[in-house]
Parts: C-alpha cells; sequence; structure tokens
C-alpha cells in the first residue's frame, strides 16, 4: 500500500487509511511507537493503545 505525504503546519504527515483505524480501533489523540531504520530507509509504526481484536466464536453455528 502507497501513502502520500502531506503538509500540515510546518510539519508532514502520512495518513492511515480508515480500514486499518477502523479495525484497529484507533482514534485522535493515541500514542504511536516509531521505530526508524536510516540504513535501510524504514520507518516502523506500532499503535500502542490498541483494542484486542476479537475472535469468531466456533461454538455457534
Amino acid at each position: 500500500m502507497n501513502q502520500k505525504i502531506l503538509k500540515t503546519g510546518n510539519s508532514l504527515a502520512v495518513t492511515i487509511p480508515s480500514k486499518f483505524v477502523r479495525i484497529l480501533g484507533l482514534k485522535p489523540g493515541d500514542d504511536v511507537a516509531v521505530k526508524i531504520d536510516l540504513a535501510k530507509g524504514l520507518m516502523r509504526c506500532g499503535f500502542t493503545a490498541t483494542g484486542q481484536l476479537t475472535l469468531l466464536d466456533s461454538t455457534k453455528k
């Protein structure tokens, strides 16, 4: 998935797709852990305040 970099005030931002936001239950103000690997040109984000995903109930038929 590719996202564009946007200018917000004096900073730059990358948007999070709405489907991903819904699945993880993210909301404005949630913390994001960011790890950067300059040698590889990678940035990894971990959403620390996400709720636990529910499992399907296998007992229902």
